[in-house]
């Protein structure tokens, strides 16, 4: 049977990982990874993980990953370049993001993919965000938590996600999976990994009010 080739948006997260894996599930075949970088192209521009972590997930998939650099000015015009370089390279025909409801993202996600001939996939779109957190960790996802804001405070960075850590951010007023942005993962295991990664948290950082791990 001929599955259908997908490019995966990959933040390095609970969320684009769990999505990957759903697409799967539905007959898609990862072909690639996608993930963009701060202008240095150092860490990763939305959740601030080192392009070498990155890397290491992408081996442990054992999946080629693309790394480009960008501003936030210039995001949406690499981004769609990037689109169109894989769709030629690895002859996909569609793109896995791990939205569930913000409708601008997704919004932004299909005018980005119709500019470079994919379709999305949104396979997480608008469930209910605490089962989906309950069912990312009984598939055998491994997540801790890289970066928050500052309601959770620094306290919460180098955590595994768990069942009583999302009762804790619940209480706290804070998305079971983040979602509004109170807080980003990176992914240490899961079934598409053939081995557990190694991350440690060595310092955190406050950035524009937005704390940080610095990852190695």
């Amino acid at each position: 049977m001929n599955k259908t080739k997908a490019l995966c948006s990959w933040s390095g997260g609970k969320d684009s990982c769990f999505a990957l894996m759903q697409a799967m599930e539905q007959g898609f075949s990862p072909a690639v990874l996608l993930n963009v970088l701060n202008e240095e192209g150092k860490i990763s521009r939305s959740h601030g993980i080192p392009s070498a972590i990155l890397q290491a997930q992408a081996n442990a998939a054992g999946l080629p990953i693309y790394l480009i650099s960008s501003s936030w000015q210039e995001y949406e015009q690499k981004f769609t370049a990037a689109l169109c370089s894989l769709k030629e390279a690895y002859s996909t025909s569609h793109a896995v993001f791990g939205d569930i409801d913000l409708q601008p993202h997704r919004d932004w996600e299909e005018k980005v993919c119709a500019s470079a001939g994919l379709q999305a996939v949104l396979p997480l779109w608008q469930q209910d965000r605490r089962t989906l957190v309950m069912q990312m960790l009984g598939s055998g996802i491994e997540t801790m938590i890289v970066s928050c804001n500052e309601t959770m405070g620094e306290s919460f960075l180098g955590k595994t996600l768990s069942p009583e850590l999302i009762d804790e951010l619940e209480r706290l007023g804070v998305d079971a999976c983040g979602e509004n942005g109170e807080f980003h993962t990176l992914v240490l295991d899961c079934p598409l990994f053939s081995h557990r990664i190694d991350a440690t948290v060595i310092n955190k950082i406050n950035h524009e009010g937005y704390w940080f791990a610095q990852l190695q």
